[in-house]
């Protein structure tokens, strides 16, 4: 049983899908959560769905100094925080043809420049605490190259990259710096294409190893590994939760 008891985590995104499934595993594990996102209904109601009330700071982090902005104002609520999910992120699906330079700025704005200095803002926090982990969510578009995402795989690619490059800086203070890279999963990004594409829920499936769509439920469990100490000697790593999308072929399915 995993007890997180005691430690403070902020989750960002957590208005839905992947961080609404990890505010309530934190939860579940005893975490006092912090959840941010845009849109203030959406965070009271997953508060609202918690053991304990959430202490919510909402927050649009595409304008620039927003990351830096939102790490003073965790700070200002909870004091500090001994847990970081970096969840919030936009897709982006734009032929190298279509890409436009305010399309690159957009993306990277969000993915990276805001992930990055929100958690760099909070480092001193963590490490007057003794220490803590930073779970960044990437992509296995970091890892496969998928077609039309030029923009956003760069930016997971970059995620991965700070993960390591802030692990080997934090290291010392005991802060770990890990990131997950979900494949493809049922998030609301894949609802109109899901219900209105002849085909693709079964098309894609068969592209994954364990031949189904992931939930946000399993990028949670992977993420709550990385949160307790069931993980305390790893830092810098990142972890496929794609059903064997990104790095193994998909076989064909037994015929009998």
């Amino acid at each position: 049983m995993i007890d997180l008891s005691g430690k403070i985590a902020l989750v960002t995104g957590a208005s839905r899908g992947i961080g609404e499934a990890t505010a309530k595993a934190l939860d579940r594990a005893g975490a006092q959560l912090v959840l941010s996102g845009r849109t203030v209904e959406d965070l009271d109601r997953v508060s609202a769905e918690l053991s304990r009330p959430a202490l919510v700071v909402p927050a649009d982090l595409s304008q620039p100094g927003s990351g830096s902005e939102l790490a003073e104002r965790v700070l200002a609520v909870a004091g500090g925080v001994d847990i970081v999910v970096n969840n919030a992120g936009i897709p982006m699906r734009r032929t190298p043809e279509e890409l436009t330079e305010a399309d690159v700025d957009a993306v990277f704005a969000i993915n990276v420049r805001a992930l990055v200095m929100l958690t760099v803002g909070l480092g001193p926090s963590m490490a007057a605490r003794g220490g803590g982990s930073v779970i960044n969510v990437s992509s296995v578009a970091a890892i496969r190259g998928p077609l039309g995402r030029v923009a956003y795989a760069g930016t997971k690619g970059a995620v991965d990259g700070m993960t390591r490059a802030l692990a080997a800086d934090w290291g010392p203070s005991g802060i770990r710096v890990n990131s997950v890279a979900p494949g493809i999963i049922t998030t609301a990004i894949w609802e109109e294409s899901r219900r209105t594409v002849p085909g693709l829920i079964e098309d894609l499936a068969e592209q994954i190893a364990l031949k189904r769509w992931g939930s946000a439920e399993d990028v949670a469990d992977a993420i709550l590994f990385f949160a307790s100490d069931l993980s305390r000697y790893v830092t810098g790593e990142t972890l496929g939760v794609d059903g064997g999308m990104g790095r193994i072929g998909a076989s064909a399915r037994p015929t009998s």
